[in-house]
């Protein structure tokens, strides 16, 4: 509703993406959820298209673009699927890591091939103990002569399964607890890594996500990132950068509920007019398009602000996670109540984006974290 000022090669970005959602996502979106079913179809699409080299640097043959335009596709991509769009941006949190801390041969290595969308990447943090306190793992990586040899087990890892490479952090000292943690690229066919259950979830069914097991995982030496304990540094880095993606991923969802269910609102006729003209009905999709450009506003101006230099930013990118998950939640409920039945009925796209709005409060750091981090920036700032 708002207008924004997108340059035009952001223009460009949100109408191929848009291309690509009507072609490739929207006439089979329903039935990817309803079947719990990854297609790899949209995904080529998006490969074709050099949208996986959107963030990575230009001399590893990326288009070297900024934090906007992922959030800009990634937002556009949850309009029509979020289990599309949660493969897509998880393959970015995969990539961050060797973006930002990856050496020369491991940048040269890795990011032409993610560029090209011929690598598939993930990111393993959590384990069964370890999700909010992520400084809880257990797995183990020891290094004997020219290998780490890793053992352990991921939970709940985004791509799991379909992934090329995975960046895993794991514990180099556990005597030193959030220092002993070191950061690792596992390639798919690593000898003693194997790809566990397939989990059924509530939402982003399109999408794959699984444990990820460990035992005696021999990975060569030289696919350490960065140095031994700088494993979190890694991690919690590489998460302020993608949380705008989350929040990217909220409005897409939030957008698309909003426009189904007004357009049912003004179509559906109660008591000898259309529901949309009951006070109570209009109030509730004004609330819904207020608090949808402003999480829209926040998500804009924290990643515009990452892309201009800014040093310091875990505070605003947790708050632009957090935010915008929660509108979205707030609106795609308020979607169904303005649909009645029918919003309620699998035939029909909004339960979907409920179910699918949903884990975007927990994954990446749940919510709850994210405000203890605002909390932590702001007493940093007010001193």
């Amino acid at each position: 509703m708002l207008g924004y000022a997108f340059t035009e090669r952001e223009k460009i970005l949100i109408d191929l993406v848009k291309k690509i959602g009507e072609e490739y996502i929207q006439p089979r979106a329903l039935e990817w959820d309803e079947r719990e079913a990854y297609d790899p179809l949209p995904i080529k699409a998006l490969a074709d298209a050099d949208l996986f080299g959107l963030i990575v640097p230009e001399e590893y043959g990326g288009l070297g673009w900024g934090v906007k335009e992922m959030c800009l596709a990634v937002e556009w991509l949850s309009y029509f699927c979020a289990g599309v769009s949660t493969t897509y941006a998880a393959s970015f949190l995969g990539a961050y890591p060797i973006i930002l801390f990856g050496n020369k041969a491991q940048k040269e290595r890795y990011l032409p091939l993610i560029a090209k969308g011929r690598y598939l990447c993930a990111f393993a943090l959590t384990e069964p103990q370890a999700g909010s306190d992520a400084f809880a793992i257990k797995t183990s990586a020891k290094l004997q002569g020219d290998y780490y040899v890793l053992n352990g087990v991921k939970q709940w890892i985004t791509n799991g399964g379909i992934a090329d490479i995975y960046i895993v952090i794991a514990l180099t000292d556990p005597t030193k607890g959030s220092r002993g943690a070191s950061a690792f690229i596992v390639e798919k066919d690593d000898p003693g890594f194997v790809v566990g259950k397939k989990e059924k979830k509530l939402g982003l069914r399109a999408s794959l996500t699984t444990d990820l097991i460990f035992n005696d995982c021999k990975v060569p030496k030289d696919r350490l990132i960065g140095k031994e304990g700088t494993g979190f540094l890694v991690a919690l880095k590489t998460l302020d950068y993608a949380r705008c993606g989350a929040g990217a991923q909220a409005l897409g969802i939030a957008q698309a509920a909003l426009e189904i269910s007004l357009r049912h609102a003004k179509r559906r006729i109660q008591f000898g007019q259309p529901v949309y003209n009951f006070q109570a009905v209009s109030h509730t999709f004004a609330e819904m398009i207020m608090r949808l450009e402003s999480a829209r506003a926040l998500v804009y101006q924290v990643a515009s602000s990452i892309d201009s230099g800014a040093k310091d930013f875990s505070g605003a990118s947790a708050m632009a996670k957090c935010y915008a998950t929660d509108q979205a939640m707030w609106i795609t409920e308020r979607a169904i109540q303005m649909m009645g039945g029918y919003g309620y009925m699998r035939d029909y796209p909004v339960q979907k984006l409920f179910r699918d709005a949903k884990c975007l409060q927990i994954y990446e750091g749940t919510n709850e974290i994210q405000k203890n981090i605002i909390a932590r920036e702001l007493a940093k700032f007010y001193k």
